[in-house]
């Protein structure tokens, strides 16, 4: 008898994009429109239908097969795009595949988009009882892990307020200790963690941990390489909707990384697909210039620096409160440094058709390496405008950060920080 939990089988998923005209469409644009529809359907053979220019096809997952076993921790990795989110929403009953099919044994929890099966008016304690029988579980089991999810998601004193009131950080620590504390034999993790402090993120490892011990089944997406390789078993890394690896967690990371740094060094930003946000407004250009204006391709640490966004904005008018963000990541996919415009308050206004938006930093904290920049527009921290990773490939090598020729230990830490050391024979506070 077969120890798969998870069988695929040419899995395909299509969706038909519309390419209709905007709210100002004319009659006789309608008319027009209307008549050629006719005339198509005329003029095709009996039992033919004649493509809608109107419409694309696009297949978001194609011919994807592969098998899970009991008790293995598989990472999903990929691009913006690649599929990996369609994917889970499949294996989790909440969208039905195109073509092919997909066998699953046991029990599923799902945690795939903040506040994903709450009801809003319903409360942290309502939600979880909800919760637990949506999983087929007893009042009584529940009633058994109630208190241990109470504590895990940190969530007492607003246990009796509806759902609706709670942040997203409180949404996802309900719904990740829900998902990881009523016992289902395959649990399935989409990036939502990354809503979640950094410490609940590392105890939301930590239970994954202990869940994998116990010989249930973990499905996750995730952008961190390091949680990926620390983590899983295995890696399946998605290409534009099919399965381009199926192998170890490291050997999948590897490919990943690669097939990053590759396309951040080989296509124009105006011509990536491979981004999310509404596109009212994109970034078409980026560069990095020294304190004299000029591009550098290899950084120095301890240096400073300007980085330059090009953007084009189709909106047609000035846009204001624009949020702008930038992360360098590094080869094992950990967000080193990130650079946010609304840290500091600064809420810059755009140009009504293009421009350019510049981000200064004095004495460059990294150490040698290679890292990946990701950057990400949006209109008053709500409306995602673009967002692409691994924008670009860039190179530190050098530089003298402390001022003494040292640099650092790149293979333990990325960040560098200036100290000042001292001895005494007292404890400082008696010198205050």
């Amino acid at each position: 008898m077969s120890d798969n939990v998870v069988q695929v089988e040419n899995l395909g998923k299509k969706y038909i994009i519309s390419h209709q005209k905007g709210a100002n469409t004319t009659l006789r644009d309608a008319l027009t429109s209307s008549a050629r529809a006719i005339s198509r359907k005329l003029l095709t053979p009996f039992g033919k239908r004649m493509p809608d220019p109107n419409h694309q096809e696009f297949w978001a997952l194609k011919n994807v097969s592969f098998e899970i076993k009991q008790g293995e921790v598989v990472g999903i990795i990929g691009r913006n795009g690649a599929g990996k989110s369609t994917l889970l929403k499949i294996l989790s009953r909440i969208t039905e595949p195109t073509k092919g099919q997909i066998l699953i044994t046991g029990r599923v929890a799902s945690l795939l988009e903040v506040g994903t099966g709450f009801h809003p008016e319903l409360t942290g304690r309502e939600n979880i009882f909800l919760n637990g029988a949506i999983l087929g579980m007893s009042k009584a089991e529940i009633k058994k892990k109630f208190d241990e999810i109470v504590s895990f998601a940190e969530v007492e004193k607003f246990l009796d307020t509806p759902v609706k009131h709670y942040s997203s950080g409180m949404y996802v620590r309900l719904a990740f200790a829900i998902a990881a504390h009523l016992e289902p034999e395959i649990l399935i993790v989409d990036e939502v963690l990354a809503v979640g402090d950094v410490q609940f993120q590392k105890k939301c490892l930590g239970k994954m941990g202990n869940v994998a011990k116990e010989g249930r089944t973990i499905l996750f997406v995730t952008h961190n390489m390091s949680m990926v390789e620390s983590l899983c078993d295995r890696g399946i890394l998605l290409e534009e909707g099919t399965l381009c690896l199926d192998g170890t967690s490291e050997e999948a990371v590897r490919v990943y990384l690669e097939k990053s740094y590759s396309l951040a060094q080989e296509l124009p930003l105006n011509q990536r697909k491979d981004r999310t946000g509404s596109g009212r407004v994109r970034v078409s250009s980026f560069r990095i210039l020294n304190e004299k204006g000029h591009e550098e391709q290899v950084l120095q640490s301890g240096k400073n620096y300007y980085f330059e966004i090009g953007y084009s904005n189709y909106i047609g008018k000035r846009l204001s409160n624009v949020v702008v963000g930038i992360g360098l990541v590094d080869d094992r996919g950990t967000l080193d440094l990130l650079l946010r415009s609304n840290f500091t308050n600064d809420y810059l206004t755009l140009n009504s058709d293009k421009g350019y938006i510049l981000c200064g930093i004095e004495n460059l904290p990294l150490v040698n390496g290679l890292y990946l920049v990701s950057m990400y527009l949006s209109h008053a921290d709500s409306e995602t405008l673009d967002h692409l990773q691994e924008v670009v490939s860039v190179v530190i090598d050098g530089g003298d950060f402390f001022g003494t020729g040292n640099p650092g230990l790149p293979n333990f830490c990325k960040f560098l920080v200036k100290a000042e050391w001292s001895t005494s024979h007292v404890h400082f506070l008696s010198h205050m």
